[in-house]
């Protein structure tokens, strides 16, 4: 595909980066020269320095060739503008990011009267996916999901004992046709090997065929009730907080959101009229020690600084709060994350990414999506000719780490794949991959690619 990214901050480069290994022809347009020349120095695209909110620029670029235009800006109205004007010009598709709350109750009308085919809001999809990890015992509703014949079972691997403390390939007796497909350790995901030692505490997720799905189901099923989040304090007041914080209550939680900037603290007390707002700085740990953070279920670092969202996690999790959240975006950060222990940790712009991969596939191809908490996702893909996975058996892809192919359906029957399965044009696939990894998988599932890797 021929696309244009408006917008060259970290949104932008993250959807650049994603898209670069899907083959597709990227033009990246910015105003800010210096931000321009420093992405055409780390990525393959073709950067140009300029309004995109200028017809004139868009005429220039001939955007009635491109098949899609994403625009990424920090101002919401750009945005809408610029998808307006290109959808005007000629170009086939737009997706506009637009973040403001105000925005988010009239969206339907912004998209049938701008000529805009989809908008994305990483800040409320950032905020969902945080709603459903520390509202939720399960990432999967009820613990399971059936697909097609395939089903997903998610469970605690404490409840079952003889697999804890083994290696991933030695739980096959016990797993008899089922497949391990992913492990939720400490707040992060794992795409784990033959070797991966299972420990108590993880929650697994397993694959196989439905009947066999269900089965284990009625062996691994708790009885008892998961206490609910009562008691939420978030760090940050943006859009994020906000949008979290308005779910929260509508949950039933009592919710404290801490702010440093006054004028935000009196919007946010004006539209979320049951949430207590603190004008205060968040690393104040005599303050944190106040409003009592040890008797949070859970506490989420939401500032517009990574660090600080690291160091508050830290804070929390010395204060022994159950579930800790921390938002973070730059990949820099991905070793030291590892080793922080019971900490989600959720990059609004891969799920950003990951969602925008998703509305360029409107052919048929992506039959189903499932994220899993914030950071991983199974994707059912039907297989086509003129993608590099097919014709070739998964032992000889170079399927990237971070990527398991978890099911295939041929004519209707389906199986758990292994190193001699071969992908065929029709076949359904689900894959489980990490979104960190979703750029990598393009090089296998985008159409038209060719077939050298």
């Amino acid at each position: 595909m021929k696309v244009a990214i408006v917008g060259a901050g970290k949104l932008g480069t993250a959807i650049a980066e994603t898209l670069i290994n899907g083959g597709h022809d990227i033009t990246l347009l910015d105003n800010d020269e210096a931000r321009s020349q420093s992405i055409s120095q780390n990525l393959d695209v073709f950067t140009i320095t300029a309004d995109a909110k200028q017809i004139d620029v868009l005429k220039d670029i001939r955007i009635n060739e491109y098949d899609l235009l994403i625009s990424t800006t920090d101002n919401d109205e750009k945005n809408i503008v610029v998808c307006s004007f290109a959808k005007k010009l000629g170009c086939k598709m737009t997706i506009a990011r637009v973040r403001a709350p105000e925005h988010v109750e009239q969206l339907g009308f912004i998209k049938e009267n701008m000529g805009i085919d989809y908008i994305v809001n990483p800040d409320k999809a950032c905020a969902d996916e945080i709603f459903k990890f520390i509202t939720q015992e399960y990432a999967i509703s009820g613990g399971k999901l059936t697909k097609d014949g395939v089903g997903v079972l998610e469970f605690k691997a404490d409840r079952m004992p003889q697999i804890v403390e083994h290696a991933v390939k030695d739980t096959r007796e016990h797993l008899s046709g089922m497949l391990i497909a992913a492990i939720s350790r400490e707040g992060k995901v794992i795409i784990p090997n033959g070797s991966t030692v299972i420990h108590s505490g993880d929650t697994i997720y397993v694959i196989g065929l439905q009947s066999d799905i269900e089965a284990l189901q009625q062996i691994v099923k708790e009885n008892k009730e998961t206490k609910k989040v009562s008691k939420v304090m978030i760090a940050g007041g943006g859009n994020t907080g906000y949008f979290l914080a308005k779910k929260l209550i509508g949950y039933g939680a009592s919710v404290k959101i801490l702010e440093l900037q006054r004028e935000r603290c009196e919007y946010l007390s004006s539209e979320l009229s049951k949430v207590l707002i603190l004008n205060a700085d968040a690393t104040d740990t005599a303050l944190l020690r106040e409003e009592n953070l040890k008797g949070m279920d859970a506490f989420i670092a939401l500032t517009g600084f990574d660090e600080e969202n690291l160091l508050l996690s830290m804070i929390a999790k010395q204060n022994n709060v159950p579930k800790i959240v921390a938002k973070i975006s730059r990949k820099s950060y991905d070793t030291l994350t590892e080793s922080m222990g019971n900490i989600m940790i959720i990059n609004p712009l891969a799920i950003c990414a990951t969602e925008v991969l998703h509305r360029m596939r409107e052919d048929g191809v992506l039959l189903f999506s499932q994220v899993i908490n914030g950071q991983a996702e199974f994707r059912e893909i039907k297989a086509t000719a003129d993608m590099p996975m097919t014709e070739r058996t998964l032992s000889e892809l170079s399927i990237p780490d971070g990527v398991l192919f978890a099911a295939v359906e041929k004519d209707g029957n389906v199986m758990i794949p292994n190193g001699n399965t071969r992908i065929a044009a029709g076949d359904k696939v689900l894959i489980l991959s990490l979104l960190s990894s979703a750029g990598a998988l393009e090089s296998l599932i985008s159409k038209g690619r060719s077939h050298s890797l």
